[in-house]
């Protein structure tokens, strides 16, 4: 199985891009650290802000995946066509597998770059997905990378200068998605309501009052 046959078959109106809250019925928006500032009075980083973000999506992914669940980490990179010829090192699977075995299993597909721009045809969108399981991952180090995008902090994805890069959590057992976009927030994705109702009505304070009446509308 790859993860586009997966796609198509459970999640077929879906493009595995950011925003999929917004794609699909089924879905929860969460904010992280909601009234913490990134940045302290003295214009330093706010360590205590990302302390807390880190705690929050380790504490969701932990809700949402076992050890056991077979999933797909895809990896989104964004890059110039011409001018990003050298390939840069996707500092993704080496660093954040436990085990190098998996590196010959990585597949890798190319697409039209997804955002709106006036020089879209110019880039593209590379999405590279192993199959693997939870229990091979470094899942902290994972998110705390997913979280750190716009700040100089570590562990980082690396990549191209154009975008950072976007990685998704595709849970092929329990047939949930699970995205965090930056420090400011996740989303979560599922094909059956009943596989998400708990997270939500347990983080309900995470949630910003302006989502909550689509959210309790796709979840029932």
């Amino acid at each position: 199985m790859n993860v586009m046959n997966y796609l198509n078959e459970r999640f077929p109106t879906l493009k595995l891009v950011p925003s999929i809250y917004y794609q699909w019925d089924i879905g929860i928006h969460l904010s992280l650290a909601r009234e913490i500032y990134q940045f302290t009075e003295n214009d330093e980083l706010n360590l205590k802000l990302f302390r807390l973000v880190y705690k929050q999506i380790s504490t969701i992914f932990d809700e949402l995946f076992e050890q056991n669940d077979d999933l797909f980490l895809v990896t989104n990179v964004y890059k110039h066509k011409i001018k990003d010829k050298r390939t840069r090192k996707l500092k993704v699977y080496q660093r954040f597998l436990k085990s190098k075995i998996h590196l010959n299993r990585i597949q890798v597909k190319v697409f039209p770059y997804p955002f709106e721009s006036d020089e879209a045809e110019e880039y593209e969108m590379q999405q590279f997905s192993l199959l693997c399981r939870r229990e091979d991952l470094r899942i902290n180090e994972l998110l705390k990378a997913a979280s750190n995008e716009d700040f100089p902090l570590k562990p980082k994805f690396g990549g191209y200068s154009i975008d950072y890069p976007d990685v998704f959590f595709v849970n092929i057992t329990k047939d949930i998605i699970f995205f965090v976009y930056d420090d400011r927030g996740c989303e979560v994705i599922a094909l059956e309501a009943n596989r998400i109702r708990s997270l939500y009505e347990k983080y309900y304070d995470w949630v910003e009052e302006v989502d909550r009446e689509r959210i309790e509308r796709g979840l029932g």
